[in-house]
């Protein structure tokens, strides 16, 4: 039997709006790379990375997409398991009301829809043309 779709519902609910303070041992961070098993690589705004672990609230419910921002709470060294250096304890789904908050760091601008091209990419493009080859 699956979870109820309260504890889904909750768990999407809460995590469309932002605290109105954060506590010290909290930080804004965006998600460099699901490393498996709910372990998530992420870079704190001094370009910093952690590797942090999902809450369990949001396990099977909250995707997290590469490129997206969380809400980590850093565990003091003494609390730390093994190379994990603390928690996600929000999804930001929302971006535009967490933008407006005080304690986005300015370190993570908006991204515009060029950044957001890989100029590398031949997704969507016509292949070159063997006639520009025979010059």
């Amino acid at each position: 039997m699956g979870r109820p779709k309260r504890d889904i519902r909750a768990a999407a609910e809460e995590s469309t709006t932002p605290p109105d303070q954060l506590a010290a041992s909290q930080s804004v961070a965006r998600v460099a790379k699901a490393e498996g098993n709910s372990l998530y690589t992420c870079h704190l705004p001094d370009q910093r990375a952690v590797l942090v672990e999902l809450a369990a609230r949001f396990r099977n419910t909250i995707w997290i997409k590469r490129g997206g921002y969380v809400l980590l709470d850093l565990a003091t060294p003494k609390d730390q398991k093994g190379k994990v250096e603390g928690e996600i304890v929000n999804v930001v789904r929302d971006e535009k009301a967490w933008r407006k908050q005080s304690y986005w760091p300015k370190e993570f601008p908006r991204a515009t829809l060029e950044d957001e091209e890989d100029e590398d990419s031949t997704v969507g493009r016509m292949p070159p043309s063997d006639s520009e080859d025979e010059d």
